[in-house]
């Protein structure tokens, strides 16, 4: 019986779908304008892994991930380069696009640019607008957050600590044309030289561009439905995000909860520090990969239990290089005489472990302890235990 650990109550929960044997899936993806880092990858590689193995249940999994395309950020670095928004974030889209085929994750289902969901986010903004809970003042609409008394319940943040965040996270509690500081953006005025799209409602024409949270409450909504089964992304991104998402999401459809298991994955740090650009400490995957093979780089990644916070270590490509060695040899002993089953007690055991919130630390210590048994060469169970090692080892995205 599968449980996950749910951000929202803070307990594992048995994972029950909205619909029998179907399950939804939203993970908040890139803003592209540089990536992608081990962080990065961490997310989308643990996520990877979880879809695999819904699927291994027998779930039939859609699954959408966003591309934050029209953002503060990347009309900043587009205009510190001297290049067009738009080129800009392709050109780092195709980037990470590669950057997860060489480290073997799937694509998602819908794999979606918020520009090209601008039409719902209108849709969804003026439902609020007319329902008294956004308010429009100086071309800008913002999302009244008093009218929605849940604010705050997933982060578990007091005032003070939401309004200190936000600030941190790019909002500006300090703005004056809000009702109340952690009042966020819906839609924003546009400014010279950036682009725009025209917003038409009874309270007025403007041109403008999106809010940053009203972007997945949008795409969520148009590819997977008002209720979704599996929310994820970094913690980073509990709040303001994700609170901000349920806000506009569950005002806007009427139905509750917006999402039944919220999943976030810890942070990585190098060099004591979170991984950023303004400290200069980011470990590329493109770089990696000149010195290690995609299965060290996820076999390093998925060592980590996903909730869990760690520290970049080169030594741990080392020993994950290895690791793999040992696996990839185990499994060329496979002869004629292998049976076609799988090792139902081992099978059993690794059904077990990733049962237990997903504990891919503890399904990779499996995989080696199965990968040394075979190598012995004296045990009559060789033939089953490769086709286990290879059932597995498929499940966790390696490609031996």
């Amino acid at each position: 019986m599968l449980k996950l650990y749910n951000s929202l109550t803070r307990e594992k929960e048995v994972f029950k779908p909205l619909k029998k044997n179907n399950v939804s899936i939203y993970v908040c993806g890139i803003t592209p304008y540089d990536t992608t880092h081990i962080g990065h990858a961490f997310t989308y590689v643990f996520f990877d892994v979880l879809i695999r193995y819904l699927a291994l249940k027998g779930y039939k999994v859609k699954y959408t991930q966003n591309v934050t395309d029209i953002d503060d950020d990347i009309l900043k670095k587009a205009k510190e380069e001297g290049k067009n928004w738009k080129i800009l974030g392709d050109y780092w889209t195709d980037r990470y696009i590669q950057d997860m085929k060489s480290l073997n994750v799937l694509l998602p289902t819908n794999f979606v640019k918020a520009t090209d969901s601008i039409n719902k986010m209108i849709q969804i903004i003026i439902s609020l607008l007319k329902k008294g809970l956004a308010y429009k003042r100086d071309g800008n609409i913002y999302f009244d957050v008093g009218k929605f008394k849940k604010y705050g319940r997933l982060s578990k943040f007091n005032r003070k600590q939401m309004i200190l965040i936000s600030k941190e996270r790019g909002a500006d509690p300090s703005d004056p044309f809000k009702k109340d500081p952690l009042d966020f953006v819906l839609w924003q005025k546009t400014k010279a030289g950036e682009p725009f799209w025209p917003f038409d409602s009874a309270q007025g024409k403007e041109k403008g561009r999106p809010g940053w949270h009203i972007e997945c409450s949008a795409m969520a909504d148009r590819f997977l439905g008002q209720r979704i089964d599996i929310h994820g992304g970094g913690k980073d991104l509990i709040f303001p995000h994700h609170e901000s998402e349920i806000a506009e999401s569950e005002s806007y459809t009427g139905k509750a909860p917006f999402v039944r298991y919220w999943m976030h994955t810890g942070m990585v740090f190098c060099n004591g520090e979170k991984m950023s650009k303004s400290l200069g400490n980011l470990i590329m995957i493109k770089d990696l990969l000149k010195k290690y093979t995609p299965n060290a780089v996820r076999w390093t990644l998925l060592s980590h239990h996903y909730k869990q916070p760690w520290e970049y270590e080169e030594k741990e490509l080392e020993y994950a290089r290895n690791c793999i060695n040992i696996v990839k040899k185990a499994v060329k002993q496979k002869n004629s005489s292998s049976k076609k089953i799988i090792g139902a007690s081992y099978f059993n055991k690794f059904i077990k472990i990733m049962d237990d919130d997903v504990n891919t630390p503890r399904s990779l210590e499996l995989v080696l302890k199965v990968a040394k048994r075979i190598l012995k060469k004296n045990k009559k169970d060789e033939g089953t235990l490769i086709l286990f090692l290879e059932s597995i080892t498929k499940t966790l995205g390696f490609k031996l």
